[in-house]
């Protein structure tokens, strides 16, 4: 059996790396081959596992530096039949390609936001005046090199060796541990994992609603290893609480705070029970 795996495309981006990872692990532990299916967003990976074109998609959530990929929590929150079956982590090394060896030379440079804001103190220091240019991803505008010597680009190594193009610095990335966690997600929903995702929205803002909503995990000793909030999208200062906590969805004291949390909540989504996948 061939499992299908969503990305971020085109070639060359780190989330292709991130699918060829996920694919041998596939290939190792469950003996089963993989397809890529690069996407032009994230947004589109994650609607192809919906629309059931594709068994999964790989999809970052969250960088070391720049923190998390809001895309991917609003999708998950809107999309309520999305689970997330398993996580990951890999180490990212951003390059300064362009076809111009004088920095000096240079006038725009490309990339993902992501990737423009893991570099940002490096391209104040080296390139203080250039336009940074936001793309879609971190190959999308690797094209246009070649036909503009005043630009260069973000991107990885193997992405310059695909596209023909010279690395003028390597790392630039802001710290040297840079690194990006990526999910796996598909549409089934594990009863099993060290992790569990969900977000809750409350029916109003008012004094002491979100410390109730969290008390729940504290009074049963359930540790939560990430908090924070998105907008919801229909009127400013009302939000979404997204919690990352460790426990399984067969555990009975996570049961009992989830239904708990549902008293105090007006909406509760529950991304998925997972385990993350060692390097």
């Amino acid at each position: 059996m061939t499992i299908s795996l969503a990305h971020l495309g085109p070639i060359g981006t780190y989330s292709e790396s991130a699918a060829i990872f996920y694919g041998k692990w596939l290939k190792i532990n469950q003996k089963q081959d993989f397809l890529l299916c690069p996407q032009p967003s994230i947004s589109s990976a994650l609607n192809s596992v919906i629309s059931e074109k594709v068994d999964f998609a790989i999809v970052p959530i969250e960088n070391s530096i720049e923190g998390t990929v809001n895309i991917t929590l609003d999708t998950l929150w809107q999309q309520k039949n999305l689970k997330i079956m398993r996580g990951f982590t890999i180490p990212i090394i951003h390059c300064l390609l362009s076809c111009n060896e004088n920095l000096k030379n240079i006038k725009t440079v490309y990339s993902h936001p992501q990737a423009l804001g893991q570099c940002q103190q490096w391209l104040k220091l080296n390139l203080p005046q250039v336009q940074l240019i936001p793309s879609n991803s971190t190959t999308e505008a690797l094209k246009l090199l070649p036909q503009d010597s005043t630009s260069a680009a973000i991107s990885s190594a193997k992405a310059a060796e695909l596209y023909h193009l010279p690395i003028l610095f390597s790392a630039i990335n802001d710290r040297p541990d840079n690194c990006t966690r990526f999910l796996v997600v598909g549409r089934q929903t594990n009863q099993t994992g060290s992790h569990i995702s969900l977000a809750f929205s409350l029916e109003k803002n008012s004094s002491g609603a979100l410390v109730k909503a969290l008390q729940v995990f504290a009074e049963r000793d359930i540790n939560l290893s990430k908090i924070e909030s998105r907008p919801t999208k229909k009127s400013l200062g009302e939000y979404l609480f997204f919690l990352e906590l460790e426990g399984g969805l067969q555990d009975s004291k996570v049961q009992e705070a989830i239904a708990i949390l549902k008293q105090y909540a007006e909406e509760v989504n529950i991304f998925g029970n997972y385990s993350f996948i060692a390097n």
